[in-house]
């Protein structure tokens, strides 16, 4: 009777760090993020709620689907798949603040790579246990792919907003 609770708190989890991040940063969209210059096949910013809504959602319900076929977090063989897991989803939600809340491209560049690995590395881990889980994190790949040269975009065509280069 309590498993519905768990599937609702894994599809949940990875929307509360997501919109903490855009909570905090929310002032500086306008304020900075509309200055910068992006390239033309730059996303609207009406298109990135709606996509971090579906793509937070699949990733949480993949997660539930992990944690289910693995009998819990106290397998030791949780340890990898959902380390892994809980590793993207920290870097993940440390992205909008690294990026929007400090200015900090270096740092948000530095951190949607290793943002990929991680979440690539956790694609592969999650395929061996539960295939649904792992084609559930397609999407987020893809996303992560586009925001990834977006990011690596706004770092090249805006050195002014690199440290130090402002003086």
């Amino acid at each position: 009777g309590r498993m519905w609770a768990y599937t609702v708190g894994f599809t949940v989890l990875p929307h509360v760090g997501g919109f903490l991040g855009w909570f905090l940063s929310r002032k500086e969209i306008p304020a900075w993020y509309e200055k910068l210059k992006k390239p033309s096949w730059c996303p609207s910013r009406k298109v990135f709620p709606v996509a971090w809504t579906m793509l937070y959602t699949g990733m949480g319900y993949a997660s539930y689907l992990v944690w289910n076929d693995l009998g819990g977090c106290g397998s030791s063989k949780a340890f990898v798949p959902l380390g892994l897991y809980g590793a993207q989803l920290v870097l993940n939600w440390a992205w909008p603040p690294l990026f929007f809340g400090a200015h900090n491209l270096n740092m948000a560049l530095v951190d949607i790579l290793c943002l990929d690995a991680l979440a690539i590395g956790t694609a592969c881990s999650w395929y061996r246990i539960n295939r649904l889980a792992a084609l559930l994190l397609l999407p987020y790949l893809g996303w992560l792919a586009m925001a990834t040269c977006l990011t690596i975009r706004i770092w090249k065509d805006n050195p002014e907003q690199k440290p130090g280069k402002s003086d």
